[in-house]
């Protein structure tokens, strides 16, 4: 996260200030991104560009592009801040008056919008002031589920942010960075020439890591791989790409979780890093409550409008999993406006959807993994009349209140349990006589699945009228036609039938 550090340590530094060049004639920017992915990196960079201090970036792009140039810089950092103990206030009052004392500077003011102010005022006497705001909304996020102390802290950051406008002659350069847009903070009405660049094609690589930037800064690391893990280059850098890559902002760049890569090349082990550092317990309960279908990523469709601002008294779950790094833009419509969400990789939606499920389920990980572990073995081994009980036993754990008595809530809910289970599962796939609900294949079988609510025969039936297993003979596997019927009354699985192909 320090820069000063990363070089003078001789750390790996994946160089972004060419990126930051491009902001550097501008005035005020604001960039959310979700946690552990580079923005207190790119705050503690621009830090050091405005501080004047060009030898620290001698071997960096930027070194001989532009004319450095010293300027006062009030740096906060709300993750540090100390707020939740001392109170945001309070906080914000003590990082002003170390600020000050870092340039000899004496306030009188004690209220903070105030301070801030008078700062800004004192500091531009020398030269225009830079100000670096890193996870504005931590304060927020913190106390999300406390709507009064939330609301109380928004009420601080609005006067905090207000004296922005008044001193627009003063300020050189404004950089916030956050996880999301929060309504009714002034920041974000009273700034009208605030540029929020989350989504801009221009600065859609600024933070996270390129294909093209793993090559090259982890060249040495990347050579030693296929001896530590038994495997070729080329495997590797696909496994790498499969757990860590697939974020994007605009639908067309797509780049690495930093803090998964990083830890990865660590360890030399694949594993779910940046999942384990925070769990979406929030999102799980928002995801019951307004019973959205995150198991079917085809239904994931929302229009970018909503990445506007987020009130805190009403959170719309997709833009928020969106903003927190849970889902990702695979697709971009700009004509309409409208984007494609999906888990960006195999990391986040492995783990998403077992604490979806567990949730759903009001089971434990460790009891949800050892029932989706018995319905693979059932599947894999063909062994269908006890994958049908075990799969009883998962519908038998969802709550009541949260099924609503259409086949497509048992399709989708099927579909999230064969994506854990680590199957090829592909849903409504388009033949030449009709659409197949679901086909999973395994190293032996390949399953032609069709729901219906009521009798599994006539599951069986449309199967067969509509030939939709000539699409896969040429596979060498044996095919299993798969007729489930849900029962409405019961809430789970009622009738099954199956046929095999010779």
């Amino acid at each position: 996260q320090d820069i000063t550090k990363i070089i003078n340590e001789d750390l790996v530094y994946v160089d972004k200030t060419q990126h930051i060049y491009k902001l550097l004639d501008g005035s005020y920017y604001f960039l959310a991104r979700p946690r552990r992915f580079g923005k207190s990196l790119l705050v503690s960079t621009l830090k050091e560009i405005f501080l004047g201090n060009k030898e620290l970036f001698k071997n960096l792009w930027i070194y001989d592009k532009i004319e450095w140039i010293e300027y006062p810089v009030i740096h906060i950092d709300f993750s540090k801040s100390g707020h939740k103990v001392s109170g945001l206030a309070n906080a914000i009052n003590f990082i002003l008056d170390e600020t000050a004392a870092k340039y000899g500077v004496e306030l009188n003011s004690e209220f903070y919008p105030n301070k801030f102010s008078e700062l800004i005022d004192k500091l531009s006497l020398k030269a225009k002031v830079v100000i670096l705001i890193d996870e504005y909304d931590k304060p927020l996020i913190d106390f999300i589920e406390d709507e009064e102390k939330a609301d109380a802290n928004r009420e601080v950051l609005r006067n905090f942010f207000s004296v922005l406008k008044g001193n627009d002659a003063k300020i050189r350069f404004c950089f916030l960075t956050g996880i999301t847009k929060f309504s009714k903070v002034s920041v974000f009405s009273e700034l009208n020439n605030l540029y929020d660049i989350t989504l801009s094609n221009e600065f859609a690589t600024i933070t996270g890591i390129t294909q093209t930037e793993l090559e090259h800064a982890f060249a040495d690391r990347l050579t030693l791989l296929p001896g530590k893990l038994n495997d070729t280059r080329e495997n590797i850098l696909a496994d790498i790409k499969k757990w860590y890559n697939g974020y994007s902002w605009n639908g067309v760049d797509f780049v690495y979780n930093p803090f998964s890569l990083l830890c990865f090349f660590r360890d030399s082990r694949f594993d779910n890093y940046w999942f384990a550092t925070g769990t979406p317990t929030l999102l799980i309960k928002l995801a019951k409550k307004q019973n959205r279908e995150l198991f079917d990523p085809k239904s994931l469709h929302v229009h970018r409008s909503l990445f506007d601002k987020y009130d805190l008294s009403d959170l719309w779950l997709l833009p928020l999993l969106f903003q927190t790094g849970y889902l990702t833009i695979k697709e971009n419509n700009p004509k309409t406006g409208f984007l494609q969400l999906n888990y960006p990789n195999f990391e986040v939606e492995e783990s998403f959807l077992m604490h979806l499920y567990s949730g759903y389920a009001e089971k434990s990980p460790g009891e949800s993994s050892y029932l989706l572990q018995t319905l693979q073995q059932n599947l894999a081994s063909n062994n269908l009349p006890d994958f049908i009980e075990n799969l009883k036993a998962l519908y038998a754990g969802i709550s009541y209140h949260l099924i609503d008595n259409k086949e497509k809530y048992f399709h989708s809910l099927f579909y999230m349990v064969m994506r854990l289970l680590g199957f090829f599962i592909d849903c409504e796939v388009e033949t030449n006589t009709g659409r197949i609900d679901a086909v999973i294949k395994t190293d032996k079988f390949i399953y032609i699945l069709e729901f219906k609510m009521g009798d599994a025969k006539t599951a069986i039936a449309q199967i067969k009228t509509n030939n939709y297993a000539q699409k896969y003979i040429s596979e060498s596997k044996q095919i299993v036609l798969f007729g489930i019927g849900f029962d409405a009354e019961t809430k789970n699985v009622g009738t099954w039938e199956i046929e095999t192909l010779n």
